[in-house]
């Protein structure tokens, strides 16, 4: 008995043969600066190549500016001259009848600095409109070292997520260092240089403990509540649940 080949598997087949054809057809037709990955290499070092040079480099600067040694200390010491000045190759050929750019409007700033909740906590963040309006940014601060003429002496001014969570919260009337010890040093750097957080049960055991003398505060027996966790690992300080 002769056995037929299936008809799926045939038009499978020829459905193959049709892909691997024009894959080939098209690999043929194809010219060899868009198959031959030397020749497109090469074509794109030259093309890349060919463009005139707009960037000097950091290198280039220092050798004039001495502004350069006072951003090599401050916050701005991994940001490139030319990240605001903007390219400045022409400049360093013919220095004197061609200035590079001073950043002057608030608008260039605030593409770094503008408040955005993404942004990592303790980075200089501002709302503009109510930030000294109307005042460029290098009004009071010296871009090669920009700091606050004045340290913020209220947390909001960088907490200030966090400063509104707890204007709702049970804990609105406890001051920050009521919970947290802060060095002077924190509010200059930081993040090199950290707010304290209770470290044991206790701390809470003041207030939440029985037999403590707080009123008008949820109280629990800590010999039995909570176990080896620390307070703040189960409950939000900032925004703590009320029963």
């Amino acid at each position: 008995m002769k056995h037929k080949f299936p008809e799926a598997a045939s038009r499978l087949l020829i459905v193959f043969a049709i892909l691997i054809g024009g894959f080939i057809g098209i690999r043929v037709l194809l010219p060899d600066s868009v198959t031959d990955e030397d020749i497109h290499v090469q074509a794109t070092i030259e093309r890349e190549t060919a463009k005139p040079m707009r960037y000097a480099g950091s290198a280039v600067c220092v050798e004039c500016h001495e502004q350069s040694e006072t951003k090599k200390q401050g916050y701005h010491k991994n940001l490139s001259c030319e990240t605001c000045h903007g390219t400045a190759k022409e400049h360093s050929e013919n220095p004197t009848e061609i200035k590079p750019v001073a950043q002057k409007k608030r608008e260039f700033c605030t593409h770094c600095h503008m408040y955005n909740p993404s942004r990592p906590t303790g980075f200089p963040q501002i709302n503009p409109i109510v930030h000294n309006p109307q005042k460029p940014c290098i009004f009071c601060h010296n871009p090669h070292d920009p700091k606050p003429p004045s340290v913020p002496q209220e947390c909001q001014a960088c907490h200030a997520e966090i400063a509104r969570t707890k204007a709702v919260s049970a804990h609105v009337l406890l001051e920050c260092t009521t919970c947290h010890e802060v060095p002077n040093e924190h509010k200059v750097t930081p993040r090199m240089v950290k707010a304290s957080i209770p470290a044991e049960r206790s701390f809470c055991g003041k207030c939440h403990g029985e037999g403590e003398e707080m009123k008008d505060v949820p109280k629990v027996d800590f010999a039995s509540h909570g176990e080896k966790y620390l307070c703040w690992q189960c409950h939000y300080p900032h925004l703590p649940e009320i029963e």
